[in-house]
């Protein structure tokens, strides 16, 4: 009979075992998203960005053809980075240049996670190929869009069944603070919750405005 632990599972995300890479959150890609709403898709976007900065996770921020066609990264992404130049590429598949891998090596973690725009060909590629390259891949999926749902959901089966593990952005802030008594970053946290968080960051707003409650004893 198995024993249980206190101890967190391996396959659980922390802040030192993964890279962020968020790609082409831009807004030509943005214009023929359907899969989900705009403001939906930039409030997510937001949230990931932010927790990545919270806890300091290497993060990799790249585009297509930005001068060109497509356009600048998302201002949500770029103000939480303001220090981070994305890498611009003409690669539909990120994985395929190799300013990119070169990052990813010189980060040198062996996770990787996904965000970004289109699932379908922007998300799907790089998280196929670094799963073949031997790499544990995470796609956060509310933070990412395709021109339809049937797309999104379709790519989303396609990565799931090839060994990518999904999960969404409040799921990644979440999994990344897991305990509230980590004082460090509680308040950033609960922050980042009350901005994007939705309606759990209203009823954190609430709770704390109207009767003072906390976790973890803060």
């Amino acid at each position: 009979m198995p024993t249980a632990s206190p101890t967190a599972a391996k396959s659980l995300l922390s802040p030192v075992d993964h890279t962020l890479i968020l790609i082409d959150h831009q807004s030509q890609m943005a214009f023929a998203t359907k899969s989900i709403d705009a403001v939906n898709l930039r409030n997510n976007a937001a949230l990931i960005a932010n927790a990545g900065r919270v806890f300091g996770v290497s993060t990799i921020l790249t585009t297509v053809a930005e001068k060109s066609f497509s356009g600048p990264i998302f201002t949500e992404i770029q103000r939480v980075f303001p220090e981070h130049k994305a890498i611009d590429r003409t690669t539909m598949n990120c994985w395929e240049d190799s300013n990119v891998t070169d990052e990813v090596n010189k980060i040198g973690k062996g996770r990787v996670v996904l965000a970004g725009l289109w699932t379908s060909v922007c998300i799907a590629g790089p998280a196929l190929c670094a799963l073949e390259q031997g790499f544990e891949v995470y796609v956060i999926a509310d933070a990412c869009g395709d021109v339809s749902t049937e797309a999104h959901d379709r790519a989303m089966d396609r990565m799931v069944q090839a060994g990518v593990r999904p999960l969404t952005s409040l799921t990644y802030l979440l999994e990344l603070q897991r305990d509230w008594a980590r004082a460090k970053t509680y308040d950033a946290v609960t922050g980042v919750a009350k901005d994007f968080g939705g309606s759990y960051g209203l009823g954190v707003t609430y709770a704390k405005t109207m009767f003072g409650a906390s976790e973890g004893n803060h």
